[in-house]
């Protein structure tokens, strides 16, 4: 037996083998689905799938990290297939869930550093098929063999690298722009809120690039808008409005979202909580994202209010 196959006997020292790979599974499973809530049932998902098999089994596991990329791999397939399905039933917009982080202690800072975890890079994410995802997404941000790829898709080899080529297609076509250092991000995030505070629509649109989206996400459960806002005067006035249902400027706390500066919004005047994050691009605010929708921040650590 070898020193690789001892890690994985039943009992604590299984425990600690997997987790150790916890944080990476999570951040695999996080940008498969988008989704919180479904990052941890998977991963909780494959641990209960690997404390199940027997100690035979166990012990022809040669690589435990590949063998639970690929069951996460699986589970998010079956998460991703449900999701299309209920999208089709979905009011407005639908977004990831936003990945809030205050400091480096945080259990998911690991995850958010990657590039790839970027809200603009998983909006990007959201337009592949559900094969197309993991297969693009495990090849090539997790170095998976197409071997291990197609045991997750239930195909060949053949249509699993297929799959991960269109993907790679379709992610470049739409690929974001690249992030900036946050201490841009910050100063632009300041000139925008100091902008909108000054309630005066050409400060506000100053502060924006010419080809400024704002995509909000509320599944008809708050406010926000539900089609894409495109334009800087659009976008302005669609900003300056919701300010004004707040009854003011909000009393928020810039923070991490998705490792990018964003905004956690608590209730205030006649709008419910929310988190905004922003990509900025030339020294300008080039997207906004808005998630209102309660379903989605249930993991976000609002400030308190009131």
């Amino acid at each position: 037996m070898t020193a690789g196959e001892e890690t994985l006997a039943a009992g604590p020292t299984l425990v600690s083998a997997f987790t150790g790979h916890r944080s990476h599974l999570i951040g695999v499973a996080y940008r498969l689905t988008g989704s919180v809530a479904d990052a941890e049932d998977a991963v909780q998902e494959a641990w209960l799938r690997l404390a199940g098999l027997t100690d035979e089994a166990r012990a022809g596991i040669r690589d435990l990290r590949g063998w639970l990329t690929t069951v996460v791999g699986r589970i998010c397939l079956d998460r991703l297939r449900s999701a299309a399905v209920r999208r089709e039933r979905y009011v407005g917009q639908w977004l990831p869930e936003p990945l809030v982080t205050s400091d480096e202690d945080d259990p998911l800072h690991a995850v958010v550093r990657d590039d790839g975890v970027r809200m603009a890079a998983l909006v990007v994410l959201d337009r592949l098929t559900p094969e197309q995802r993991v297969a693009f997404v495990l090849h090539d941000a997790f170095d998976l063999p197409f071997a291990e790829i197609a045991e997750a898709l239930g195909c060949t080899v053949a249509t699993a690298r297929q799959h991960a080529s269109r993907g790679r297609r379709a992610a470049a076509v739409a690929e974001p722009p690249p992030r900036v250092a946050l201490e841009e991000q910050r100063e632009v995030l300041e000139r925008f809120v100091r902008a909108l505070a000054s309630g005066d629509v050409d400060a506000v649109i100053g502060v924006l690039h010419p080809d400024v989206v704002l995509v909000g996400d509320a599944g008809g459960k708050a406010r926000t808008a539900i089609n894409v806002v495109s334009g800087r005067e659009k976008v302005a006035r669609f900003a300056l409005g919701l300010l004004r249902k707040y009854g003011g400027m909000p009393s928020g706390a810039i923070t991490l979202v998705n490792g990018d500066l964003g905004l956690v919004l608590p209730d205030q005047g006649d709008l419910t909580r929310r988190v905004s994050t922003f990509v900025v691009r030339d020294g300008a605010v080039a997207a906004m994202y808005d998630f209102a929708n309660p379903d989605k921040l249930g993991h976000v650590p609002f400030p308190d209010h009131g």
